[in-house]
């Protein structure tokens, strides 16, 4: 049986002092063939500034795409519906973020809610962590109802100088564990009406800068990518108190110096995890275990500079590498028995990729 699907790619189209290019045409659409592995553009949407995370509604028809631009107060997220028989996407309406650097978005799992994290840098405007901004009828956004400052430091005075929350996943329904990278730190809240509810703070090991998360399919573990000392970590989830207990934390490479992780993906049977690694170039594979820890299996080349976001394929046949340095995306095999990875050869060129949805997430 043959596996098509559409991919939505956001990327940089406008320059920032920390990319080392913007060749990008903003947010661009690929049907993609799993048997020719042939990736044919279906349409792109250039009038957003720096698309450098989305998201995307079930069934795809509808994305949400965060602007990253330096300098900004406020960053913005904008909503478009994608239809896939016409292959078009028509402008829905955008919303600020209430904070700086917009890093990352997330569907809630009862489609009520995006939920946005800032990155924050400086001082000054709203500068808000986490924000729940409201699904109108239309797919298009409401105003946020709800939002909440993290404050913080670590003892990386480059990099850890204040809160930086990148990330948030939903760990039981309504239930978000925000990642700081600034401040060492997964936090957990609730979202009752216009109300974001702190139910427990986890401290990581210090210096780790908590990136990216991984929920595993039975919803028992957390799975933490950490940027700043290259390492992947594994947590119990307690969904009712939102409390998270460590249970392991692996190097993402033999000899981590210079590198920096970045984002990390989960087989659909929960077996295995996927870490990019900036800097060594490389994409590592982890072993989860019964208990929830994780292992280092091997360590795969990226196919091209700086791996910013990976992607499964609906099936898990596949994994797909965004190359943000090297203008492309990698496609790789996937062993679902073994887990490893084998580079195809196949190659989307698309200018400074920095995110990848399909049209089942």
């Amino acid at each position: 049986m043959s596996e098509v699907y559409f991919l939505f790619v956001g990327s940089c189209n406008r320059q920032t002092p920390y990319f080392a290019s913007a060749n990008g045409a903003g947010l661009s659409v690929y049907k993609f063939d799993a048997e020719t592995l042939q990736a044919t553009k279906v349409t792109e949407y250039p009038d957003i500034d720096n698309p450098t995370y989305l998201s995307v509604k079930a069934g795809g028809k509808a994305v949400y795409a965060n602007s990253e631009v330096f300098g900004w107060r406020e960053g913005l997220v904008t909503a478009l519906s994608f239809d896939s028989t016409c292959g078009t996407l028509t402008y829905l309406n955008m919303q600020p973020s209430r904070g700086s650097i917009a890093a990352q978005n997330v569907v809630s799992r009862d489609g009520k809610h995006l939920m946005l994290v800032n990155y924050g840098m400086g001082d000054g405007g709203p500068d808000q962590s986490l924000v729940a901004i409201p699904f109108t009828d239309e797919d298009g956004l409401h105003q946020a109802s709800a939002s909440v400052r993290q404050t913080g430091l670590g003892p990386d005075t480059a990099r850890q100088e204040r809160s930086h929350a990148h990330s948030v996943a939903e760990i039981s329904d309504n239930v978000f564990v925000v990642a700081d990278l600034g401040c060492d730190t997964l936090t957990s809240y609730r979202l009752e009406g216009d109300q974001l509810l702190r139910l427990s703070q986890t401290q990581c090991e210090s210096g780790a800068g908590p990136r990216n998360t991984a929920l595993h399919p039975s919803g028992r573990f957390l799975y933490v990518l950490n940027e700043l000392n290259a390492t992947c970590s594994s947590f119990a989830v307690d969904a009712r108190s939102g409390s998270l207990t460590p249970i392991n934390s692996v190097k993402a490479l033999p000899e981590t110096h210079g590198n920096h992780c970045s984002d990390i993906q989960i087989s659909p049977d929960g077996g295995f995890l996927y870490g990019g690694n900036r800097g060594h170039d490389s994409i590592s594979v982890f072993k989860t275990l019964e208990n929830g820890a994780v292992e280092l299996l091997s360590c795969i080349s990226c196919g091209g500079k700086t791996p910013r976001n990976l992607a499964l394929s609906p099936s898990g046949r596949h994994l797909f590498c965004a190359n943000q340095d090297s203008d492309r995306i990698s496609v790789f095999e996937r062993d679902a028995r073994t887990g490893l990875l084998r580079d195809t050869g196949a190659l989307i060129e698309t200018g400074t990729p920095t995110c990848i949805k399909t049209s089942a997430d």
